[in-house]
């Protein structure tokens, strides 16, 4: 089997998924052009020589849709021969593009890729592409469905996560955001996102709030309470489904839950070869992929599985993992994944995550990597895990291993 290597990421910075916010006014296809060529011009990668471009998009109508990946391409300026394709794995999507990327390599499909995703949630509504297990009857009812605001909940009920417990998870990972971006920890992957006439309009993370504080976040009131106990009542659908629950805990709000943003991703992958032709060094090896159903009630348990089951595929265990970043969808989400295999939280999302950034869907997990790669590269350790949970109960991870 082929080795599969990462030779750069690069990722723009997250814009407040707002009319206000930095990146508005671009397109999705706009952004999307603008991280390839930044990795293009990076690398010096001959267009012409690339398989294929696996572009990872949640809600694919609009301009995101009509098959984004190769819209983008062809936006970017980019040879022709370069196709593309669109991929959806919900919030996992940038993730799952470089897996794809780089299991076609170790399996003989071609020796280059680039991956990633782009989501311009403040342009396209998250939700607005239609999701039939929300609004199908027959299979609503067949999954005992609720919204992934209440599945957190749930989480956080059946493991007893208090809301202390949830605000003190989310205050500290805006301490780490903004720690890492005032030591420089993100210049070497975040571009500089300019407007059409080369103005600069956004060089940093903006959704950040780095004075949050506990009394901050005690003030809000849970977000998902009032739809799953009133009307539409899904807090009787999940105990028809978990009857042991007495009654399901309230305790996520938009200050420990992640950020609706703009964004996007690109990763290069390659063999060995490919990077000798361009002339690139790896920076990674991907050592293992996993992906994984999960219950869809609950539905965000998923990076509990996939991570036995990339560690298995990886023939490791979880002490020899030195680097974790695990999607900051839920503060519950994070704190599970904890508490489940032990691990240190100084070596579980150390420059912060969603919570503080923001989660833009499409292209979040291609950002996760890179954050991982670069703080792999500053600290000098060896092994990272990359790991999301995904809408509808399903679960990714990745096992990168620096070179």
């Amino acid at each position: 089997m082929t080795d599969a290597y990462i030779y750069d990421a690069v990722r723009s910075p997250r814009g407040k998924g707002k009319a206000d916010g930095g990146l508005h006014e671009l397109t999705s296809l706009a952004l999307s052009a603008g991280v390839l060529n930044a990795l293009r011009d990076r690398t010096g990668l001959d267009t012409a020589q690339v398989e294929d471009v696996i572009w990872g998009c949640v809600t694919p109508v609009g301009e995101q849709g009509g098959e984004i990946a190769r819209s983008a391409v062809l936006y970017a300026g980019w040879d022709e021969r370069a196709p593309g394709l669109h991929i959806n794995r919900f919030c996992a999507s940038g993730l799952e593009a470089v897996n794809l990327a780089a299991n076609q390599i170790r399996g003989g499909a071609g020796e280059l890729y680039v991956s990633g995703g782009v989501e311009m949630m403040g342009r396209v509504k998250m939700g607005s592409d239609g999701y039939a297990i929300a609004i199908d009857p027959h299979l609503a009812l067949k999954t005992y469905f609720v919204p992934q605001g209440i599945s957190a909940d749930i989480i956080a009920t059946e493991y007893g996560f208090s809301r202390d417990d949830v605000d003190a998870y989310a205050v500290e990972s805006q301490k780490r955001a903004a720690m890492a971006w005032e030591e420089g920890r993100f210049k070497g992957s975040v571009i500089t996102v300019r407007d059409q006439n080369g103005l600069p309009i956004l060089e940093r993370d903006e959704h950040m709030r780095p004075g949050t504080d506990m009394q901050a976040l005690g003030a809000l009131k849970p977000s998902f309470k009032q739809i799953g106990e009133e009307m539409p009542g899904f807090d009787k659908v999940a105990m028809l489904k978990y009857p042991h629950l007495e009654r399901i805990e309230h305790v996520h709000h938009a200050g420990n839950s992640s950020g609706i943003v703009d964004g996007a991703a690109a990763v290069l992958v390659g063999s060995r070869e490919a990077g000798e032709r361009l002339g690139l060094k790896p920076r990674a090896r991907v050592r293992a992929t996993a992906k994984v159903g999960t219950d869809p009630t609950i539905m965000l348990t998923g990076p509990v599985p996939a991570t036995k089951k990339v560690l298995a595929a990886a023939g490791m265990e979880i002490g020899d993992i030195d680097l974790f970043e695990v999607n900051e969808a839920f503060a519950s989400v994070v704190l599970m994944f904890l508490d489940e295999f032990g691990a240190d939280h100084g070596r579980v999302n150390p420059n912060g995550g969603a919570i503080a950034m923001g989660h833009p869907l499409g292209a979040t997990g291609a950002m996760l990597l890179g954050t991982a790669l670069d703080e792999l590269e500053r600290t000098g350790r060896e092994t990272a895990l990359i790991t999301l949970c995904v809408a509808s109960g399903m679960g990714a991870a990745t096992v990168i291993e620096r070179v």
